[in-house]
């Protein structure tokens, strides 16, 4: 299915069918290739965003923000074609948006606090100084203000 097909469906689906289908996309087309703890970790930073409440109002807003995730910055013409890939991202987006709903001192989480992300072959990003407050795979997170 093409990125930009999934992205219009979302437009019309419930809100929280959209939300989780904004998550998986993002865990899918960030971290398909990770391991279980590394896709948990990305859909961490996009629910600790909407937390925040400076990226949106909904989770889909928060990802869709402008270059902010890979739902804004890969071309609408990106096929995703890895069924097993997007079955294992549709569940991790489930399983962390149940989590999420626990109250905050009873959530497992895997970058505790972490609203940010960088490839670790990306360029150094001007935000991303000082320690990590976890590396996992090939991503470094950072929980700034």
């Amino acid at each position: 299915m093409k990125l930009g097909l999934l992205l219009w469906m979302t437009t019309v689906m419930p809100q929280p069918i959209a939300d989780q289908t904004c998550l998986a996309a993002t865990i899918y087309l960030e971290a398909r290739s990770e391991s279980t703890r590394g896709q948990m970790a990305v859909a961490e930073v996009g629910l600790h965003r909407l937390d925040q409440g400076r990226w949106g109002d909904s989770l889909c807003e928060v990802l869709k923000a402008k270059r902010q995730f890979a739902l804004s910055i890969t071309s609408k013409n990106y096929e995703m074609d890895n069924l097993e890939a997007w079955t294992k991202s549709w569940a991790i987006a489930s399983s962390a948006r149940s989590i999420w709903l626990l109250p905050e001192n009873l959530r497992i989480r895997v970058a505790p606090g972490a609203s940010h992300f960088v490839a670790n072959y990306a360029e150094q990003q001007s935000w991303a100084l000082g320690r990590p407050v976890a590396v996992i795979g090939p991503h470094r997170f950072y929980a700034l203000n």
